[in-house]
């Protein structure tokens, strides 16, 4: 198979649940150390070169790094040992509204380093400062070899330099610094403009490691019920998406990403949720560039208490995707909240206390964006006094059936628990499903195109125009195949409330969003005399 990619694309793997191994000989020009860095294996992976285990990991959407020790030059075989099975291994992937593939579904590089120091990762937090900004630096050094070295760091950013001496010692060495940049615009939807932040780490007055990121000037806060981006109020309104297609499951090619952010664009969105886990590092820089706000969530989507009490699994688990998550992504301005716990048992005392753990973990690794989680407890939650922005999932017409103003109103004056009061309050699920090319002209049967659409409009003409809400998450962009062990009775075992169908084909409702969109964009946030 080819890398990126997943075996459910071979018609003779369609379905299989189970192992693989994927085996690959690489040639290393010199002697070094060897580190593989993977963007994302689908679920469970175990790593060995040359026969021996360097490493493991689990979670399809996150990246992870292994160190293999020092090489000879010459060939070594590299095998990964892959799972995508359900059971004991995994308290995230587990029987879902989506399918969990199996493959090496990101890419996957070997990195050789011959004099055993590199740049693990540098972080850039921009805050203003006077009539520019100030960018608070942090990396990490990486020594393989076992005596302390005298290195230097040299980083450049928008014409601002810093340099400073490092002792690095054996293992891991942190290293914090700040720039101050002049003349840099500002990142925006309208306006996306980027900087490259190169860091050269030396030795002896040579360079032996060098990283470049790419970063925004922005910030992201919250006042009262609004959320503001520089200091001016943003209304995000777009798509939950998920990493999914007919004909290559999750392991997406960068021109579908494209294609799915035109498709978006087209529509009216200016903002994507990565439902229900962390996207692919190269999705996230096409929204850096676009302009597209990004909610990016934990991987963990409704899970009832017994799969979050699965000692040590899930705490286990999600503690490293919170990590690598927010770590790897950080520099990513796009970026405007983290999400957890998706669904989750926030309801109960016990289930509470999880969501604390992470929301603490999250603002210890970033104090410069808000945390948020989508809920569909209502006046059961218990822990909205604990987030920056609240969410909430909703579907009036299509699981409720009742007028969409009266359940908002509703939900609003009667359920809103006292923890969310004063907050900004996104919907960030709403929808409808309808099978594509399943017309009827009457427009009441569930499932046609022309229901689906009805619904919509109905749905976004209150949320779109409603003062308490502040920003929008249509369910979803796209139909994506789901898991038949738990949600089976979907039509084609599919989600199939897509604004798109899973091959980019626009349904009925992409014109109903597109006009919604477009109003909203165009006028002011208070409720129009059709409701």
């Amino acid at each position: 198979m080819e890398v990126p990619g997943v075996w459910e694309t071979l018609s003779e793997r369609k379905n299989y649940r189970g192992q693989a191994v994927a085996r690959k000989v690489v040639r290393v020009p010199e002697p070094g150390w060897l580190q593989m860095v993977f963007k994302g294996v689908s679920h469970t992976a175990r790593v060995f070169v040359d026969g021996r285990e360097i490493g493991g990991h689990h979670n399809a959407y996150t990246p992870f790094t292994l160190e293999a020790g020092r090489a000879a030059a010459g060939g070594h075989e590299i095998l990964v040992h892959i799972s995508n099975e359900h059971g004991a291994i995994s308290a995230l992937h587990v029987p879902n509204d989506y399918y969990n593939y199996g493959g090496i579904s990101r890419p996957v590089t070997m990195q050789l380093i011959p004099g055993g120091l590199l740049l693990r990762h540098v972080q850039a937090e921009p805050s203003p400062e006077g009539t520019g900004w100030k960018v608070a630096c942090r990396a990490q050094i990486l020594n393989l070899t076992d005596r302390a070295r005298a290195v230097s760091l040299r980083s450049a950013l928008a014409g601002a330099t810093a340099s400073l001496e490092v002792n690095a010692i054996p293992g891991t060495t942190g290293v914090e610094w700040e720039l101050a940049v002049a003349g840099a615009k500002p990142w925006s939807p309208a306006d996306p403009a980027l900087y490259f932040l190169e860091t050269a780490l030396c030795e002896n007055g040579q360079v032996v490691d060098d990283l470049v990121e790419r970063i925004g000037f922005r910030t992201i806060a919250v006042r009262g019920e609004d959320i503001l981006l520089n200091g001016e109020k943003i209304f995000p309104m777009g798509f939950n998406r998920h990493e999914d297609h007919p004909d290559y499951g999750c392991a997406i090619p960068v021109a579908i990403m494209r294609l799915d952010l035109e498709r978006m664009r087209a529509m009216g969105a200016n903002a994507v949720r990565t439902s229900h886990y962390p996207n692919d590092e190269r999705f996230l820089d096409l929204c850096d560039e676009q302009g597209l706000l990004v909610w990016e969530e934990n991987h963990s989507r409704g899970l009832p208490l017994e799969r979050m009490r699965h000692p040590p699994r899930f705490r286990e688990q999600c503690a490293a995707c919170n990590e690598e998550m927010v770590r790897k992504h950080f520099n990513h301005p796009c970026i405007f909240v983290w999400g957890i716990l998706n669904e989750c048992e926030s309801g109960l005392e016990e289930g509470a206390k999880m969501y604390k753990e992470q929301f603490d973990q999250i603002r210890a690794l970033d104090r410069s964006r808000p945390v948020t989680f989508a809920s569909c407890r209502y006046d059961k939650d218990l822990w909205q006094g604990m987030v920056d922005i609240a969410g909430w999932n909703i579907y009036p017409r299509w699981y409720v059936e009742e007028p969409v103003l009266d359940w908002m109103e509703k939900l609003i004056t009667r359920h809103e628990p006292e923890g969310m009061r004063g907050k900004p309050l996104i919907i960030s699920e709403i929808g409808a499903a309808g099978l594509t090319g399943y017309r009827d002209p009457v427009r009441r049967p569930k499932w046609s195109e022309e229901r689906q659409a009805d619904i919509l409009d109905e749905q976004l003409g209150c949320v779109l125009n409603h003062p308490r809400i502040a920003g929008v998450f249509v369910w979803q962009y796209c139909d994506v195949r789901v898991d038949e062990e738990a949600f089976g009775g979907r039509p084609r075992c599919m989600n199939n409330k897509g604004a798109v169908d899973e091959h980019r084909r626009p349904k009925l409702v992409f014109d109903v969003i597109k006009r919604r969109f477009a109003a909203k964009a165009g006028g002011p946030s208070t409720r129009s005399a059709e409701q």
